[in-house]
């Protein structure tokens, strides 16, 4: 559990860095915006791949 917790805040504050570096993290190439009035409809599909392949990648490190 204690590494877990460590591993959460190290991910947590590496995306604190990027954000204040200026690297635009959910906003990615084809992620979908839709704008129409007041309506405004984000799907952030390439955000998520990104994601889901870090979190696997990590976790089978993390296994050996």
């Amino acid at each position: 559990m204690g590494k877990l917790l460590i591993a959460i805040g190290l991910a947590v504050a590496g995306i604190g860095v990027l954000i204040s570096l200026g690297v635009p993290l959910f906003r990615l190439p084809g992620d979908i915006v839709v704008r129409r009035g007041s309506f405004t409809f984000y799907a952030p599909i390439v955000t998520s791949i990104l994601l889901s392949l870090l979190f696997t990648l990590l976790l089978s490190f993390w296994r050996r």
